[in-house]
């Protein structure tokens, strides 16, 4: 188990991002309809895109949602590089790709969303799958062990040092990239779950409050919030703990 490490500064709430994690803009929209005007900031990611294709981030943009693209890129520098300029032809605010790809690719990633000006989505680097244990990382790796802390931090300076905005990580590494990393760099925390809910294929969760006390900028809100009875309930709580927890510097 993770012990959460007190917070080092006063970080605004988190954002929160609604996941889509559905099979069609149908049921997307139907989602959308349920929780109300508070999911303004919206995750299509690989189910819904494949399924729809690009149409259904215009489809959000559309409806007034920013876009979190979250496609999890990993390709040689020119591929990777084609696709950032598609996504800011499609007006998403957030795109994925994965710090894995190395420091070519991540640089190409950059040089492209500069290239694109102001309509181009903010890059942040996938570090360690909050699915993943460390035992599962090391065995992937071929390692003897991993130290998922000291991976992600390390992860997270190359993507800063590559140009990129920020990294996806588990809230549970957030203090040590804070170390690592300069303070504009942001990072995008999934794996949240409302106390007492179920972590479901996640190895690394944490409550919204918890993000919010470790200084997570933007937070990705699954099943807790999708698949509650009452979803505008279930985010409504979800940004109250966020946005209430008291915090000391």
């Amino acid at each position: 188990m993770y012990a959460l490490q007190p917070l080092t500064h006063s970080p605004m709430p988190p954002v929160a991002i609604i996941a889509l994690d559905v099979p069609s803009r149908a049921e997307a929209e139907r989602l959308l309809d349920r929780i109300g005007p508070g999911a303004d900031f919206v995750k299509v990611g690989l189910q819904l895109f494949t399924a729809e294709g690009p149409e259904v981030v215009r489809a959000m943009t559309a409806r007034g949602c920013r876009v979190f693209l979250d496609l999890k890129l990993h390709d040689i520098p020119a591929t990777v590089a084609h696709a950032v300029e598609s996504a800011a032809g499609l007006g998403a605010d957030l795109l994925t790709i994965h710090t894995s790809g190395g420091a070519a690719m991540m640089r190409a990633a950059a040089k492209a969303r500069d290239a694109a000006g102001p309509s181009a989505p903010k890059l942040l680097g996938v570090t360690l799958l909050t699915s993943l244990t460390e035992a599962e990382a090391a065995e992937a790796w071929g390692r003897a062990s991993v130290d998922a802390g000291a991976e992600v931090a390390r992860l997270a300076a190359l993507a800063e040092a590559c140009g990129l905005d920020g990294v996806v990580s588990s809230v549970h590494e957030v203090p040590t990239i804070r170390g690592a990393t300069g303070g504009g760099f942001r990072v995008l925390t999934p794996g949240i779950r409302l106390a007492g809910d179920d972590a479901g294929d996640q190895a690394r969760v944490a409550t919204p409050a918890e993000a919010a006390r470790l200084g997570s900028n933007y937070v990705v809100l699954g099943r807790s919030i999708t698949a509650a009875a009452d979803p505008a309930a279930a985010l409504a709580r979800a940004l109250q703990e966020m946005n209430e927890l008291p915090v000391t510097a």
